[in-house]
């Protein structure tokens, strides 16, 4: 073919390109419906690259949903799951001798939203006939499994025991005290949740009324969180993750900064031993929710926080979140930003921890020094955040001279009782010296 054939045959290939994407535009103006029901992703690699080991994504002992399901290290909790539908079947076996078919019938009315729930797409395994039945199959298992466990850990709270054997493995007593810490922890893992819909679905049937959102998450957010509370009205909650987080958010907190500073000004964060240093006092915020940061009249009061093996993963991955599900929005994210900002050291943390806001159950102080710098690398924090505010004012008052030099004298002259009695004699020989001077300069002018 000469070059005039092929430049032709170029260019008749790139008109009809042009043609193609041209009438392509208005299609690609509307995201497509499965877009605005994704919420469960897959990490990227973009993310995962900041853990070397990546175990803080990965579930440990359950998979839950399609995207681990079958990993070989987590099959051993296969057969506890079988077990649970199997019990939660007997169990109303007498009553509702169809159950797992009106189970099935119930979830499979919502196959196709709990399929779109989860980005990237599923896989040809997933696909077809067979695949849409093996998907079923597992919803089924994976969410009675969970309401099981959620009534096995509500029962050892009361102290009532349970219809499982005394020694199960998993829900029994003992099984709650050591294994379900681990499915707990599994839980908050962002590639490893199912759709509270199913959940709502799966009660609806085993209880014979649908039971409204609200049911569905103070169910979950009983086994989620020691301190549950009602999560703002919107609905039932996205899946346990979400609604955990949603937990840890709740109220709106404005910061009270007195200071503004310009589009070009640079905010250095100071770390807690400077920011005591300078004369700041660091209080126990009155509530939990991780919105509660405020700085007045030199006082910084945060939210208490428990550190323990599982902050990890419970930040890392709502911060995962958050960067992945559009309309989430940067809370968590700012929170950590914050933290990782004040706490450099582990005398960062010690200073925090004598004042309440940190709960270390982690071990030592540098170890949690070291998980939050771990989870705050590369964090972009939004303008105009509620945090940024909060630094703002901060770095107002340090800036001060006044509160400076008062913070100067506080550390250097009454850190312990005899520097402070040996400043107070000083001072007060300085006042008699004075004294005495002016007496002398007013004797010999008026003798």
């Amino acid at each position: 073919m000469s070059t005039g054939s092929m430049a032709a045959a170029g260019s008749t290939g790139t008109r009809a390109w042009v043609e193609q994407v041209e009438k392509s535009l208005d299609k690609a103006s509307v995201p497509p419906v499965a877009a605005s029901r994704r919420s469960i992703y897959r990490v990227p690699a973009c993310i995962k690259d900041d853990d070397p080991n990546r175990k803080v994504y990965k579930p440990r002992v359950v998979s839950l949903g399609p995207f681990h399901h079958g990993d070989p290290e987590l099959a051993p909790m296969e057969e506890h799951k079988q077990r649970a539908l199997r019990h939660l079947l007997r169990r109303a076996k007498a009553n509702r001798p169809l159950l797992l078919q009106e189970l099935v019938a119930s979830v499979e009315e919502v196959a196709e939203e709990l399929e779109s729930a989860y980005y990237p797409d599923l896989g040809d395994r997933w696909r077809g006939v067979e695949g849409r039945e093996r998907f079923l199959e597992m919803m089924v298992v994976d969410g009675c499994f969970l309401l099981e466990v959620m009534r096995a850990a509500g029962l050892h709270e009361r102290n009532t025991g349970g219809d499982y054997a005394p020694d199960d493995p998993v829900f029994s007593h003992h099984g709650v005290l050591y294994v379900v810490p681990y499915i707990r922890r599994d839980m908050i893992m962002l590639e490893n949740q199912v759709p509270l819909l199913l959940l709502q679905k799966l009660v609806a049937v085993e209880t014979a009324k649908p039971p409204n959102s609200d049911v569905i998450n103070r169910m979950v957010l009983r086994f989620m969180s020691p301190s549950p509370r009602l999560p703002p009205s919107g609905g039932l909650g996205l899946h346990a993750l979400d609604l955990h987080r949603r937990n840890m958010l709740y109220g709106h907190y404005p910061a009270r900064s007195r200071n503004e500073p310009g589009p070009d000004d640079i905010i250095i964060i100071r770390s807690a031993l400077e920011l005591y240093k300078a004369g700041i006092r660091f209080k126990k915020s009155r509530s939990t929710s991780l919105h509660d940061i405020r700085f007045w009249r030199g006082v910084l009061s945060m939210p208490s926080l428990t550190v323990d093996d599982s902050t990890e993963y419970m930040f890392a991955n709502m911060m995962a979140f958050e960067r992945l599900h559009v309309g989430a929005g940067n809370h968590v994210t700012a929170y950590v930003f914050f933290m990782g900002s004040i706490i450099k050291s582990a005398k960062d943390v010690a200073v925090l921890s004598r004042s309440g806001v940190i709960q270390n159950a982690a071990g030592s102080d540098e170890a949690v020094a070291k998980m939050f710098a771990s989870i705050s690398k590369d964090v972009v924090l939004e303008l105009e955040s509620t945090v940024e505010a909060v630094q703002q004012g901060v770095n107002a008052y340090c800036d001060k001279r006044w509160n400076k030099w008062r913070a100067n004298v506080i550390h250097n002259y009454f850190r312990s009782p005899t520097s402070a009695l040996n400043f107070v004699a000083a001072v007060v020989a300085l006042v008699v010296i004075v004294v005495q001077t002016a007496y002398t300069i007013m004797a010999f002018y008026y003798n």
